[in-house]
């Protein structure tokens, strides 16, 4: 860190593969010279931001930037009679071998996962203990992922009560608050190439869902379970979030649409890393903030 180099605290919210342009951001603000002092995440912001503060963001960027969507689709692990579509062993595993687990209270920047309590409804600040017990608490999206057991807790998405976490930092002394929304608003239509993409994940997923309840009758092709109940979730986020940023105020505020991409689509790594980095660049901009931390 130079003497001129600014400190950062960064919220990262959840929003599925689209946690992806966090990516950028990080990348962005670190080329820009500005050093990162601490972090706190809800759900794909858990993952984005404990991998950052564990000092293996670009192992994992490596791998996500690889990822095609079959080798999305075999790291679903169904969730035969349990109260979620997956499991989610099978993508932690793959991370904890890929990443290597470590205790929150050990990493080199500051960390925060925040999750919610099933049976209170409270907000959990995860600030201990095993990096990707932590991180799994924090994503375990209704519907989607089973709930996690850690500890006394059983625990669900964080982004259900703080979508975006920006008050679990405010007891840091960085220069600046830094909040990345994944709840921004629609972007241009996306092109034909990407419909058709999440489309087919989508199609693929119904077909487990008709597979593990098949007395159901048949999900519609155009608003399915999945879609409904993933939309309502962003909705409700959203909502959240802006709440959340009215009562605790970030210096910069960087936006990524909350159409960018599909909740599962995470192929698409390479467009959402230069989304996020590209909308960081933007907000700095509009805040007024120098766009190097040593200018």
């Amino acid at each position: 860190m130079t003497a001129h180099s600014k400190t950062v605290s960064l919220a990262l919210g959840g929003g599925g593969a689209r946690g992806l342009a966090h990516i950028g951001v990080i990348r962005w603000l670190t080329e820009n010279g500005y050093v990162i002092r601490s972090i706190a995440g809800s759900s794909m912001g858990a993952l984005i931001g404990g991998i950052y503060a564990a000092s293996k963001l670009e192992v994992y960027a490596d791998w996500a930037l690889a990822l095609d969507r079959m080798r999305v689709l075999r790291l679903l692990d169904p969730a035969f009679g349990r109260p979620g579509l997956f499991k989610g062993e099978r993508i932690m595993g793959v991370l904890r071998k890929l990443i290597g687990d470590r205790d929150i209270e050990d990493l080199p920047v500051a960390f925060t996962a925040v999750a919610t309590d099933l049976e209170s409804g409270e907000e959990v600040w995860l600030r201990e203990g095993r990096l990707f017990d932590a991180i799994r608490g924090s994503m375990a999206t209704p519907l989607m992922f089973t709930p996690f057991v850690h500890g006394a807790r059983t625990l669900l998405d964080g982004a259900l009560v703080n979508p975006l976490p920006v008050e679990a930092m405010l007891s840091d002394p960085a220069d600046l608050t830094v909040a990345v929304s994944l709840a921004g608003a629609r972007s241009p239509p996306p092109s034909s190439a990407a419909v058709t993409g999440g489309h087919g994940l989508r199609q693929r997923l119904r077909a487990i869902v008709e597979a593990m309840y098949p007395a159901h009758p048949p999900v519609a092709p155009a608003h399915g379970m999945i879609d409904i109940a993933l939309a309502s979730i962003d909705i409700m986020q959203a909502e959240i979030a802006r709440l959340r940023l009215a009562a605790f105020s970030a210096d910069v505020i960087v936006e990524i649409p909350h159409d960018a991409c599909g909740y599962l689509e995470f192929w698409r790594a390479k467009e959402l890393i230069g989304l996020g980095r590209e909308r960081t660049a933007q907000a700095f901009a509009a805040a007024g903030t120098p766009r190097s931390a040593t200018t």
